[in-house]
């Protein structure tokens, strides 16, 4: 059995997949975001439960929105707190008495879509989120890529391109990142740079839902903001895919439903790549907020 947890600020989702990976079991329960003990206790109390209900020791996998230090592998992380600086996994193992694969959510949420039936088979898959902020996740023959530091597929925090900051004109904004600092692509490309360019643009501050719809009534600013939206997405994808090559690109995230980016992508796409490159399969995530938690879960499924 394989369980995965998707430890967030407010929740733990538990899920457990059977070897067929199919989802046999799930609970939810609030995160004790400030009591490191408590967390680990409630970790323990959801793995014990399912052993107990399915007679073994299922493989333990946990996304979580941040990532271990290389080095020390204590928890990065500023959404559980509890968390941050902790050996958590270490801590884990030595209650279990067992090992416990931890990784970015973000990570998770590309696996939990590589080993898609439908991607199954797909040598590399690129997961991208437009969603709050905008990153992703690389899997490699159905394994994730974290890299030497653990940061690989932190993409949101290379910065715009000079092709890009002349696109966006002589107006162009440059926005602080969480990170310190300037001109990181997550504040351009999320669904909050969706709202933050078009704050910049026109003076008015509407969410990208309404924006959207705007949109699909042909209203001039919407449609102008649109175009100009699309075209940034498709310049920065250009680099992000001349660097990794992947076979196919996943979307995830609120802006991943707006269906319009899988129609004018691969038009836009050519012109920002190398001339022998071909555009990649761009398709949108299938399995949503489940995501986390199958791709922590299938951290641990051996590969050949």
């Amino acid at each position: 059995m394989y369980y995965g947890f998707d430890v967030g600020g407010t929740k733990i989702e538990f899920g457990a997949f059977n070897e067929q990976l199919e989802r046999v079991a799930s609970e939810r329960v609030a995160t004790p975001g400030d009591d490191y003990e408590a967390l680990i206790d409630t970790l323990v109390a959801l793995i014990k439960k399912a052993d107990q209900t399915f007679g073994c020791e299922g493989q333990i996998g946990i996304g979580i929105p941040g990532m271990e230090d290389a080095e020390d592998g204590t928890v990065l992380t500023s959404n559980i707190p509890a968390a941050k600086g902790r050996h958590l996994r270490r801590d884990l193992e030595n209650r279990l008495g067992r090992s416990v694969s931890i990784d970015n959510d973000a990570n998770c949420f590309a696996l939990s879509e590589a080993w898609d039936e439908a991607l199954r088979d797909e040598p590399s898959v690129l997961g991208l989120i437009l969603g709050t902020g905008f990153g992703g996740g690389l899997v490699f023959n159905g394994k994730v890529f974290s890299g030497k530091n653990h940061v690989a597929g932190e993409l949101g925090h290379t910065r715009l391109p000079i092709d890009a900051w002349f696109h966006l004109g002589e107006k162009a904004p440059l926005f602080t990142c969480g990170c310190d600092n300037k001109g990181c692509i997550d504040n351009y490309l999320s669904g909050r740079g969706f709202e933050q360019l078009y704050a910049h643009y026109y003076g008015e501050k509407i969410p990208a839902i309404e924006i959207i719809e705007h949109f699909r009534q042909d209203e001039a600013k919407a449609v102008e903001h649109v175009e100009r939206f699309v075209e940034l997405l498709a310049i920065c994808l250009g680099g992000l895919l001349t660097g990794l090559d992947p076979h196919v690109v996943v979307l995830g995230g609120g802006l991943s439903n707006f269906d319009y980016l899988y129609e004018a992508l691969p038009k836009r796409l050519p012109k920002h790549l190398l001339s022998v490159a071909r555009v990649p399969k761009i398709i949108k995530a299938k399995h949503g907020d489940a995501g986390g938690v199958r791709g922590a879960a299938f951290l641990n499924i051996k590969t050949a």
